[in-house]
């Protein structure tokens, strides 16, 4: 028999032998139990910890007091549980978002390179960029008479700060609540100053990257509440290359404070020297930390 009919002969046969099998069942993909970490709520998830650098912890929390939930990550500092009865300086970054990958992890070398004290750091974070969901420009704007219609809710996200997150971070973790450090960049800075004038004994330290001075100018230029401790610290840092209206408005400002005696904080400026707007708060978090916890000046 030629080997073309040969072969005809057996695809027919294997055609038949099919046909007349019971069609096969489509088997439903199986259920993934409700205990596997595809379906565990996020709070029990924390995959940061395949990141050494910011392992730690992250939970949910939702303001009663802005009516929305922030994304809560924590770094917590190398042999944390092997020190059990150590506490440690809490930092808190605004805008979580960005720059808690960015400072948490940088916070672990500054411990190597410039022996800074070990802290945790706290990312307050929105969970997107999108205007929806990220409302950085109502709560890091004071309402001022400057300000835009909608803006202006700076009050209120302190009073989150206050009476929600530090008694949180602080309940979970062992925060000392005396060093604490806000940080800031941008609107965030303003938020940072903002909670220097209005509650200044809230956070011991403060560093205020390229902060913007509007709306709210004259809330900047009016005398601080009365602080009820002798030891707070405030920095600003300004980058040379900054946007000349924001570096002309620092100026300004620090000119305004350098010398007055009323003021809640000592108070340090520090120039970025080619600094830009936003690339460079890793360096603002450097210089802000080293002269927080008085390490030495670089030489």
């Amino acid at each position: 028999m030629p080997a073309y009919r040969s072969s005809s002969l057996f695809i027919a046969l294997t055609l038949l032998v099919t046909a007349a099998q019971p069609a096969a069942v489509i088997a439903e993909p199986p259920e993934v139990p409700t205990n596997t970490p595809l379906t565990k709520p996020a709070e029990t998830l924390v995959p940061l910890n395949h990141l050494p650098a910011l392992q730690g912890d992250y939970f949910k929390l939702h303001s009663e007091t802005v009516d929305r939930a922030f994304h809560i990550y924590i770094r917590l500092p190398e042999g944390y549980d092997s020190n059990a009865e150590t506490q440690y300086p809490v930092v808190y970054l605004l805008d979580g978002d960005s720059l808690f990958p960015i400072l948490a992890a940088n916070h672990l070398f500054l411990t190597y390179d410039d022996q800074l004290p070990e802290a945790i750091v706290v990312g307050i974070a929105y969970g997107g960029f999108s205007p929806e969901i990220n409302k950085r420009h109502l709560d890091f704007t004071p309402g001022a008479a400057d300000g835009i219609a909608g803006d202006g809710a700076a009050a209120t996200f302190l009073q989150f700060l206050k009476h929600e997150l530090l008694p949180e971070v602080e309940s979970r973790y062992r925060a000392d609540a005396s060093k604490r450090v806000l940080f800031g960049q941008s609107r965030g800075g303003s938020m940072v100053l903002y909670s220097a004038f209005t509650e200044p004994d809230l956070f011991w330290g403060r560093i205020a990257s390229n902060p913007a001075f509007a709306p709210g100018r004259e809330l900047f230029f009016s005398a601080p509440a009365v602080a009820g401790r002798d030891d707070l610290r405030l920095m600003v840092t300004s980058g040379s290359a900054d946007r000349p209206e924001l570096r002309a408005a620092a100026s300004e400002w620090f000119a305004y404070w350098r010398d007055r005696d009323n003021k809640a904080w000592q108070l340090e400026m520090r120039v970025i020297e080619g600094g830009t707007h936003a690339a460079d708060s890793t360096a603002s978090y450097r210089n802000g930390m080293r002269w927080l916890f008085q390490l030495a000046d670089e030489q």
